[in-house]
């Protein structure tokens, strides 16, 4: 899977530009494609981690001829965006502080404003230096026990706080606050003045707004340890005194929990309502791992590789024949 995931990228960037192959890996329907390509199950969520991590590492020692670097990963790994960012940007003398917020915010975005049911733990970082970015990250659902993968690309987020996703794919649609929606926007707006308050009156309207019968879409915990960890939250964006709803999510401590408590009494005192939209909007050519539609044929799988291989080495030296051909193919 490396070793054609190589292949397939250094043909791609050297066909048509790395941008292009930022555009495509934003694409969930070419994403799918290329796990299939690449022998995963196609209908598995590790489809995901695999392809995120078949690219990466495929293009390990290639990065600065390609131009396109991939950062972060499952797990603890996908912790370690930033600091492989800046580590790379660092390298060439280029601001890596645009990029690293970018990853942040993506992430943030996905696990705090779209409470979606799905809980966040791959997060793949996609760049070029010239500050153009794609974010293909994934969340799980442990009561469905279903995967949702979000899909972001620079060149489609005009704010990162308003529709900001280039897809969202998984098998089911349901519903869920979602505080980027187009519909949000007096609700973000009436959250953005809320955290501007005094801490301790707007604690206040809280435990008032508890003591309402609430809708499942609105649960806010109780407990002594959730309104210190609140309190925490809400004296930080006090201090901060948020210009915008984006400045507020990018507050260290402010997570789900605050921002549905500040949902529900801005709901109360403002009577605006937030969007409970679900954002989700959305060949086998070797075979899958798991033997289906049938097993993997690792000849045919070589075969592949070094065709590609080839046509790459002879286009370099000047012998198109072979890329033209493979172009006529794509075409037929």
């Amino acid at each position: 899977m490396i070793r054609l995931a190589r292949e397939i990228t250094i043909c791609i960037v050297d066909t048509y530009g790395a941008e292009t192959m930022l555009q495509r890996i934003s694409d969930p329907f070419w994403f799918q494609a290329l796990g299939c390509v690449l022998g995963f199950d196609w209908h598995s969520s590790g489809v995901t981690t695999t392809v995120c991590g078949a690219l990466k590492e495929g293009i390990k020692g290639i990065e600065h001829d390609l131009g396109l670097f991939i950062a972060g990963g499952k797990g603890k790994t996908s912790r370690n965006t930033p600091i492989e960012i800046e580590a790379v940007c660092d390298s060439f003398s280029v601001d890596g502080a645009p990029l690293i917020y970018a990853s942040r915010l993506s992430a943030k975005v996905d696990s705090a404003a779209v409470q979606d049911g799905y809980q966040l733990y791959h997060h793949c970082f996609f760049f070029l230096l010239d500050g153009t970015w794609a974010v293909v990250q994934q969340g799980m659902n442990e009561e469905n026990r279903y995967a949702r993968r979000y899909h972001w690309l620079s060149t489609g987020v005009t704010d990162f706080v308003c529709e900001p996703h280039w897809a969202v794919c998984c098998y089911q649609r349901q519903g869920g606050l979602n505080l980027v929606a187009q519909e949000s926007d007096r609700t973000r707006a009436a959250i953005t003045e809320l955290a501007r308050m005094n801490p301790e009156d707007l604690l206040g309207e809280i435990e008032k707004v508890r003591t309402l019968a609430l809708p499942r879409a609105h649960p806010v915990a109780g407990g002594e340890g959730h309104r210190k960890q609140l309190e925490k939250a809400l004296v930080s964006l006090c201090e901060r005194y948020p210009a915008n709803f984006e400045e507020l999510l990018g507050t260290a401590g402010v997570g789900p929990k605050s921002l549905r408590a500040l949902t529900l009494v801005s709901e109360v005192i403002h009577g605006v309502g937030p969007s409970f939209k679900d954002p989700a909007r959305y060949s086998f050519a070797h075979g899958g791992k798991d033997g289906h539609p049938y097993p993997v044929d690792r000849h045919v799988y070589d075969q592949t590789i070094e065709v590609l291989r080839d046509a790459l080495e002879k286009a370099r030296i000047g012998n198109q024949k072979k890329m033209q051909a493979i172009r006529r193919l794509s075409l037929f």
